[in-house]
């Protein structure tokens, strides 16, 4: 990889040389390819898709169908199984209210984890309420990871759906899920997985996993903001109703009753995200002209590089040395993570801190809120020395008080 020239094709840091931007697991940056992608689309089309009968309408539908057939063979589905949404959030919450309220009865059993994005366990808490089934959650064990033998010991006979993260956004943690959904799949239970964390930063196929959903988004995928992908086995889809209604959905309408399009279709009402989906495409092909697996290597090789340096402060705690990605979840001891990051951000770095929508596993680890750095395939060994260099500034800083 050359990150110099990597570095480049990014206008935000073309504008910034001297930002450290270490808050890619929030939103990653775009590069020109999608900029231009999606300006090209308002600049020569501009127009509404699937429906306009004239010459610009046809070349728009052709890019934004092309875009999912892109997308697609990105975590190796086909076509038909992709569905354009809002967001990750979007996605996952249309599994639990479309598969989940119309499958999950009374008695049944959902299992989830401490470490879930509140977007992939809090839909699946609201249907259990609504339909009076019982949600469980994975213990983890003393490092804060999920386990195969955590798992099977939650897992029944009654068990209709996991809903599980495949890397943590605060831990950075890779989830043994091929296992999990394997003996998810055993007793007949289906696998809705969160793969925002995962998708933008390594190899993800979806055949390959069996999973049964897949979540991400487009905004941590170097893509548009606005606009998020749902996987689903077709299977799964076709016999899922739609959760919202109106154009573009609809097969035949009358006065008291109504058919719907096959899926992917029949879940997009209404204009679809249409320059959204055409940046994304091309962010899913500028990630594979640099190579998943390269990404993946540099990310974790600067996550290390900065955990070696933390280790040598004294008055830094990070909770998660380990881990397999390029997230580090950390706190200055005795200092709020809020304040902390203020300092940060005089120094040009740019972290988060909060609790990172994730509020259970930042409760299992003792604390309000963590600190979070994470790496992207723009990040250089300069970002990592800036960003300790910031540790060491806030740590004086607040030690003075």
């Amino acid at each position: 990889m050359d990150i110099l020239k990597i570095r480049n094709d990014f206008p935000v840091l073309r504008s910034n040389s001297n930002l450290a931007y270490l808050d890619s697991a929030a939103m990653a940056l775009k590069p020109d390819c999608v900029i231009d992608a999606v300006d090209d689309y308002y600049r020569r089309l501009g127009v509404n898709v699937h429906r306009g009968v004239y010459g610009l309408s046809y070349q728009a539908t052709d890019l934004y169908e092309e875009a999912r057939e892109v997308i697609a063979k990105f975590i190796h589905a086909s076509f038909d199984e992709i569905v354009f949404t809002r967001g990750a959030s979007a996605s996952l919450n249309l599994v639990a209210q479309s598969y989940g309220m119309s499958f999950i009865e009374e008695g049944d059993e959902v299992i989830t984890t401490p470490l879930e994005h509140h977007s992939s366990h809090m839909p699946w808490m609201n249907v259990c309420k609504m339909k009076k089934a019982t949600l469980k959650y994975v213990p983890l064990d003393k490092d804060g990871r999920i386990t195969v033998d955590a798992f099977k010991s939650v897992l029944t006979k009654k068990t209709k759906v996991v809903a599980i993260t495949h890397v943590s956004n605060v831990m950075g943690y890779i989830t043994p899920i091929k296992e999990i959904i394997q003996l998810a799949h055993e007793v007949g239970a289906i696998v809705s997985l969160d793969g925002a964390q995962s998708v933008p930063h390594m190899v993800v196929d979806v055949k390959d996993l069996d999973c049964d959903f897949l979540s991400f988004s487009g905004h941590k995928l170097c893509g548009p903001t606005g606009i998020g992908i749902l996987y689903g086995k077709k299977e799964l889809l076709e016999k899922m109703p739609p959760v919202e209604f109106g154009g573009d959905m609809a097969d035949t309408v009358y006065e008291q009753e109504m058919t719907f399009k096959n899926s992917p279709y029949k879940f997009e009402t209404g204009t679809p995200m249409i320059s959204s989906a055409i940046g994304l495409a091309r962010a899913c092909e500028y990630l594979n002209s640099i190579g998943l697996d390269n990404i993946g290597k540099h990310e974790y090789y600067l996550k290390n590089l900065a955990v070696e340096e933390l280790k040598k402060i004294p008055g830094i705690t990070v909770y998660n040395p380990d881990c397999e990605t390029g997230i580090i979840s950390f706190n200055i001891d005795g200092v709020h993570p809020h304040d902390a990051a203020s300092v940060f951000d005089n120094d040009k770095v740019c972290i988060r801190a909060g609790h990172h929508c994730a509020q259970l596993i930042t409760r299992h680890l003792g604390t309000i809120g963590t600190l979070r750095a994470s790496f992207y395939l723009y990040n250089t060994e300069e970002d990592v020395k800036e960003f300790v260099k910031a540790v060491k500034d806030a740590k004086d800083f607040f030690g003075q008080f």
